[in-house]
């Protein structure tokens, strides 16, 4: 067992370990590195985390903790935020001047003594030229710029923040416009700013997706603010999203110092909501225009095509009256010389006619009296042969009456009973079988001069 005595405590490995920090870093360092996380606490303190990305894969390589205490902090953040327009945020790439510490209970740590923005404003000047060229070399850059604003652009699909000034200042035009044009508009709510801005915008672009055939145009709208409240409209993701997008967008995100990517892809930047509001009007306007402006040009052309028809009518109307006239003058000549010789021509055909018909009446005449001759005879002849036959009919039938009159004499019941045959009778209907009698009842007998009443003693069958 090692004797307790040849051992060091914590306390005195840190110190001796402080003491070589102090003694291998007594210098100050520039170095370069991200912040990848910062917060400044109430005493007026700044703490970060700082981190070196493999550039290849962003794979974090090296992570130390960094300080700016506040006596530091109250020089270097505003010579930093007014030189780059930029706020001391995460996701910053930094040249600072440094001195490495070593504290027993807190270990390494950099203390930041000084902040070179001009690093800071190329290398984020930098990565917007790289986004812009990959954007460039895939060849979507410009694609909705080729995308053409509708006319009459009336609904309008809106980015922006609800509490957004900007976007109060464009409802505003927008609904109070000098012409009273109706515009709807709806808003996909998004964060405008900060490292969650991003990924809401681009939600807000999907959700917009769904309703593709409905709007005109989108507008990504926001008020003012500093350099690093539009941080989120240079990235990649962003502005790839842009060029995708199937309807034109136009961008008023306020921000006159620089283009952001997001305005490089629109299809159209202009500086402020107002002005977005402002160019949605003067579209409405100008189409407005064209459409009145077409409409009085339809209708002086279409008085001056009248005038020059109504002319030429005129020209045709006093030709055509001329011309009408010398051929109403030459059919009426012929008319008078066709009626003189239509005159003549009948009277010649109504002499020869005349003649015709005498001659068609004589023998006309002629036959019918022959032919009335001939029926005559025909008549006489039919009249004699119906006598003979009616002569006989009446004969034939005279005959079947007198025959069918003995026969019915014959089966006169008076008759049967004169020849000795009785009808025998039980309350008053004919007994015509001795099946129905019985014996003790009354029956009636009829003969032929009288009846007699009597009652069944006995019955042989």
């Amino acid at each position: 067992m090692k004797n307790a005595q040849n051992h060091l405590t914590l306390l005195e490995l840190t110190k001796k370990l402080k003491s070589v920090f102090e003694t291998s870093f007594a210098d100050t360092f520039w170095i370069v590195a991200e912040i990848s996380n910062i917060n400044f606490n109430q005493s007026g303190h700044c703490y970060m985390e700082l981190v070196e990305k493999d550039p290849d894969n962003d794979k974090i390589q090296a992570r130390i903790k960094a300080n700016i205490w506040s006596y530091a902090l109250r020089m270097i953040k505003p010579y930093f935020e007014t030189s780059t327009g930029q706020q001391l945020s995460e996701g910053l790439k930094i040249l600072i001047n440094v001195g490495v510490e070593y504290h027993e209970v807190y270990g390494i740590s950099l203390n930041i003594i000084d902040i070179d923005p001009s690093y800071t404003i190329g290398d984020i000047e930098r990565r917007k030229i790289e986004i812009i060229n990959k954007l460039t070399e895939e060849g979507v850059i410009n694609m909705n710029k080729e995308l053409e604003i509708p006319s009459v652009p009336q609904k309008i699909a809106v980015i922006s923040s609800e509490t957004a000034a900007g976007y109060g200042d464009w409802i505003d035009q927008l609904d109070n416009n000098p012409y009273g044009y109706k515009f709807y508009y709806k808003l996909f709510p998004a964060y405008m700013q900060g490292k969650n801005a991003e990924q809401s915008i681009i939600n807000a672009l999907e959700k917009i997706y769904e309703y593709e055939d409905f709007f005109d145009i989108v507008v990504i709208i926001r008020g003012g603010g500093s350099q690093a409240d539009f941080n989120c409209f240079n990235t990649y993701l962003l502005a790839y999203y842009i060029t995708q997008f199937p309807l034109p967008i136009i961008t008023g995100i306020g921000h006159e110092r620089d283009e952001t990517i997001v305005d490089i892809v629109a299809n159209l930047k202009l500086k402020t909501p107002t002005a977005v509001a402002e160019f949605i009007i003067d579209k409405m306007a100008s189409f407005d225009s064209l459409i009145e402006n077409t409409h009085n040009a339809a209708i002086e052309k279409a008085i001056y095509i009248i005038n020059n028809i109504k002319h030429d009518y005129e020209k045709i109307a006093f030709t055509v009256n001329n011309f009408v006239k010398n051929i109403i003058s030459q059919e009426n000549f012929k008319l008078q010389f066709l009626k003189k010789e239509l005159y003549n021509q009948s009277n010649i055909k109504l002499t020869k006619n005349k003649n015709i018909i005498s001659q068609s009446i004589n023998n006309v005449n002629n036959t019918t009296k022959y032919r009335i001759k001939f029926l005559e005879n025909e008549c006489d002849d039919i009249l004699y042969q119906m006598k003979i036959k009616c002569k006989n009919y009446f004969h034939k039938k005279s005959f079947e009456n007198e025959l069918m009159h003995s026969k019915i004499e014959a089966l006169n019941p008076e008759k049967v009973l004169k020849r000795g045959y009785s009808i025998t009778y039980h309350n008053g209907k004919i007994i015509r079988s001795i099946k129905n009698i019985e014996t003790n009842i009354l029956i009636e007998t009829k003969l032929y001069d009288g009846k007699l009443k009597s009652t069944v003693n006995d019955i042989e069958k």
